[in-house]
């Protein structure tokens, strides 16, 4: 189904619903195409193809509200799944605050040319995929005697949908992605580590193709001989490909849900501090070839250039629509794009040159944070640095602490974030935090 056809059949489900009870109804029609390949030590252990479309609803009836969704595309189909939608709506709960976004929030057409799709990687065959997986694999299979085992990962996916709302919005969208990721284990006499590194993109030329495997094998070499370190309060870098999960909690607590659930702790925080000066972070939906660029959120309303903290100073929160009428608060989005931290100078290795004693975090192992009041403790792997070098690998420790004050202590942040990611995060260095042993 082509775009013009998606938008016929949503304007038709659009009519269908009006003339039979529904106040209002948001239609989306999608498809996506995607294969994901496994080798194992030289031998294919799943290869998928899929192709997948449907179509979703988001209905109000009688001041009710209920979404559904549908894979069956026939025009009767779908006009009795409508019809069963509205009976079903009809039981539900009034929710005086349910009602389509004010049509003057959404994107109205127009805007920078995003560059999100790749039409190369739908022309790629079988064996291209299958022989790139090996690739990765062989860069890493044999290389040690102490390998286990080698897998490799091969992914694409080709998506594209329009989405059309009662009240007047129309937008479509279509996105290209792949990736490839090598995961090696070893064998020593103190356990069994593995790692893991990867690439990914939207277009198939741009994408970094060697040495996948290569640097697998070596950050699993590095875990051997772990060594616990002593309880106590040091500096920390948090590697830039695990930074997001110390960084997640703040995403969390800045959603519009989470606000009017108490589940924050960022609740009443606007224009106040909540991080160190060094801290600026923005949401940049308009970056080209951007993992989350878009020129619209996932209700209709006008991607929008914002910030998120400016130099600690907390500018703004994730508002959708409807908790934007429940808390009294003007619609931001529902959801980030591109979220962007500024960088400093200097990279993660010359920050660590730089490090007397102290801690490099290259991974975290369970753990959790509170949402209302900002407690945390996660387990950490990684490295003790000292004199600027890497003496051993550390294991069984926590970090803790609260994030109130946690983000105070950003000392820098690196220059090394990850371009092909939505999350443009640095590696992060801190200072004085609490490390203790589990």
């Amino acid at each position: 189904m082509n775009t013009n056809e998606k938008y016929a059949l949503a304007d038709l489900v659009i009519e269908h619903a009006l003339k039979n009870g529904a106040e209002q109804i948001s239609v989306s029609i999608y498809d996506n195409r995607s294969t994901n390949i496994e080798i194992r030590d030289q031998k294919i252990d799943s290869l998928k193809e899929s192709n997948q479309n449907g179509l979703s609803i988001s209905i109000y009836v009688d001041k009710k509200y209920s979404s559904h969704s549908t894979n069956r595309l026939k025009k009767e189909d779908v006009f009795s799944f409508v019809d069963e939608a509205i009976i079903a709506t009809r039981f539900l709960a009034m929710d005086e605050f349910r009602s389509l976004p004010d049509p003057e929030l959404y994107y109205k057409g127009g805007g920078p040319e995003l560059d999100l799709f790749d039409p190369k990687i739908g022309s790629l065959d079988a064996k291209t995929k299958i022989d790139l997986t090996n690739q990765v694999l062989n860069e890493a299979y044999g290389k040690d005697e102490r390998i286990i085992s080698v897998s490799s990962y091969y992914s694409d996916s080709i998506s594209g949908g329009i989405m059309v709302n009662s009240n007047g919005f129309r937008g479509d969208s279509k996105n290209t992605r792949i990736g490839l990721t090598a995961v090696v284990s070893l064998k020593s006499d103190t356990g069994r580590p593995n790692a893991y590194e990867y690439e990914n993109g939207i277009f198939f030329d741009r994408l970094k193709k060697t040495e996948i495997g290569k640097r697998a094998l070596e950050r699993v070499i590095g875990k051997i001989n772990p060594a616990k370190i002593a309880t106590g309060k040091y500096p920390v870098i948090i590697e830039n490909r695990v930074a997001g999960n110390i960084a997640s909690p703040i995403y969390q607590a800045l959603m519009g849900s989470s606000l009017y659930q108490k589940q924050s702790f960022l609740i009443g925080k606007e224009n106040k501090a909540v991080a160190s000066p060094l801290m600026t972070v923005y949401d940049d939906p308009f970056i080209k070839s951007g993992a989350g660029s878009r020129l619209f959120d996932d209700e209709g309303i006008a991607a929008v250039k914002r910030p998120i903290i400016e130099k600690g100073i907390l500018r703004n929160y994730f508002i959708d629509d409807y908790y934007g009428k429940k808390l009294g608060m003007k619609p931001t989005s529902g959801s980030s794009s591109n979220i962007v931290f500024d960088s400093g100078t200097r990279s993660a290795d010359e920050m660590i040159k730089s490090m007397k004693k102290g801690v490099l975090v290259t991974g975290f192992i369970g753990g959790n944070c509170n949402g209302s009041t900002g407690d945390f403790s996660y387990g950490i792997e990684g490295f003790f640095i000292q004199d600027g070098k890497k003496v051993h690998p550390v294991y069984e420790m926590n970090i803790a602490g609260n994030m109130n004050n946690f983000w105070f202590n950003l000392a820098e942040l690196g220059n090394d974030f990850l371009e092909n990611e939505s999350l443009r995060i640095p590696s992060l260095m801190f200072k004085n935090i609490d490390l203790s042993g589990i």
